[in-house]
């Protein structure tokens, strides 16, 4: 389906200011559609003015629908729909016309005018379905007069408001709960689920005839200032979105001042009760700063271990004892530096390249000066159950190279590069969709490998390590090999979850 800005710009000569408005109403008239119970659908005028053309539709939350397809991109000549040439040439809304018949439905159709600072831009089409049309109650009458009172001011110019951007999902919705308040900010009428939501405040008596700032402001905690701000806000003078949090709930609260003629009659006030929301927001909340704390606990008491280790290598008389000791806290280090990146992140999720870049420097002290590390491309993002064991991976080939890769005296390079390629989608995947894969190779211009030697059966420790830990836990795959000219080479090749 064609989007809104592919419409405009294909069909109109609205310019960018103009498609700005029609975005946002569009992201306000879900409002206009559940207090009207109808369908909306967006039409405006093509360059040549011969034809409209749907832009955008909206279906009711509270009612049933008039249209079972879909709308948008529909083109239709002038002339054909009268009510949508009389709203955009004389400016007002048009109500006038019998119900239309669409599939045995009868269909009240009204056209709203759409200005923007004097100017008609288009027209909406309010459809209402009539099959399910009884007496109405004094909620349904509340909502067709607000309904009302916003399509007459779309038809002026003054909504939605300019720089009033509503996140619509977050946002209280009509039945959520709904409070009509006059010029002086007294409740003319509440409905049940606003009444519900105030009494979970502690509100013991009715809504109708108080005014409802001093009753918000009564029923929140704070004193002082915030009171009358709370109070004033509450009142509905301004467009406003904000919160009561009393002792026993939360409801949020949004203000929308009707002025259908000019000054404000008074003001529409959307609610929702979100006490649990904001408890489970509070758990989260607590919960990471939980997770936190306990990486930051974690990356301490290694850090304490490390000490302890490089304290006891120092009383050691062995040199082969202290360079095992030493090689410990190589790996411990290593553990600890992602730990330390967690305790400042929210999610289970680090930056690798810059526990690559601290991995490459701690690996380096062990020869000052004799070798120089660098890294080239990037690791990106990682789970922490692969950041831990790569890191320590990494630790062991480059504390490997350093260590066996070059003779007493002599200086070198030694390069970590990473490749990440993305995701292969099922239909080129014969078994599958397959996972991202990350490549890295450490790469040194050292004196290689010695004639017969197989990485996957030597003995070395720090070789066992990284095997176990590459095809184990990461379930990759390792091999080490001559480099090109010089040096060795070693390769992972390791599948990774795709970056959200």
């Amino acid at each position: 389906m064609p989007s809104l800005n592919d419409l405009v710009r294909q069909h109109s000569s609205l310019d960018g200011a103009d498609l700005e408005w029609l975005h946002l109403l569009v992201s306000e008239w879900q409002l206009l559609s559940d207090l009207s119970f109808a369908d909306l659908v967006l039409w405006i005028p093509t360059r040549d003015d011969t034809r409209f053309v749907s832009v955008a539709q909206m279906r009711p939350n509270t009612g049933p629908t008039s249209y079972q397809d879909d709308m948008v991109g529909h083109l239709v000549p002038r002339g054909r729909r009268p009510m949508l040439d009389a709203a955009l040439d004389e400016g007002r809304i048009v109500r006038e016309g019998d119900p239309e018949w669409r599939e045995e439905v009868p269909v009240r159709v009204e056209s709203i005018p759409v200005r923007r600072e004097g100017r008609v831009l288009g027209v909406i089409a309010r459809n209402t379905n009539l099959l399910t049309v009884r007496t109405p109650s004094r909620l349904e009458l509340t909502y067709l007069q607000s309904a009302s009172d916003l399509a007459q001011m779309i038809a002026a110019g003054s909504f939605p408001f300019p720089g009033q951007q509503v996140d619509m999902d977050a946002a209280p919705r009509v039945g959520d709960g709904l409070i009509r308040l006059d010029a002086d900010g007294y409740v003319q009428y509440a409905s049940p689920n606003a009444l519900s939501a105030y009494h979970r405040l502690g509100l013991a008596a009715d809504l109708v005839g108080h005014h409802l700032g001093t009753t918000s402001a009564e029923l929140a905690p704070s004193r002082g200032p915030v009171d009358e701000a709370l109070s004033k806000v509450a009142s509905g003078w301004a467009p406003r979105e904000f919160e009561i949090e009393g002792d026993e709930g939360v409801i949020q609260l949004r203000a929308i001042p009707l002025k259908p003629k000019g000054p404000r009659i008074g003001s529409l006030v959307l609610l929702r009760d979100v006490t649990e929301l904001r408890r489970r927001e509070r758990e989260l909340i607590t919960k990471d700063a939980t997770i936190r704390e306990i990486h930051h606990r974690v990356k301490n008491n290694l850090q304490t271990v490390a000490a302890l280790l490089r304290l006891q290598s120092r009383r050691m008389d062995s040199a082969q004892g202290r360079e095992a000791l030493n090689e410990a806290v190589r790996r411990v280090g290593s553990i600890a530096i992602v730990h330390e990146t967690l305790s400042q992140n929210l999610d289970e999720r680090v930056e690798f390249d810059d526990i690559a870049d601290r991995v490459l420097a701690m690996v380096a002290e062990i020869a000052p000066g004799k070798v120089t590390g660098r890294r080239t491309g990037r690791f990106g993002i990682l789970d922490a159950e692969v950041a831990t064991p790569l890191s320590m991976v990494l630790t062991e080939i480059l504390q490997n190279a350093l260590e066996h890769g070059y003779g007493p005296g002599e200086q070198g390079t030694v390069e970590v590069s990473a490749v990440r390629s993305a995701p292969v989608p099922a239909t080129e995947s014969p078994g599958g969709r397959s996972p991202a894969r990350l490549l890295v190779t450490v790469q040194d211009d050292g004196v290689g490998l010695p004639e017969g030697f197989d990485p996957h059966s030597a003995g070395n420790l720090g070789l066992q390590i990284v095997r176990t830990l590459v095809e184990g836990e990461l379930g990759g795959s390792f091999d080490m090999v001559n480099a090109p000219g010089r040096g060795t080479q070693v390769i992972l090749d390791i599948p990774v979850p795709a970056t959200k």
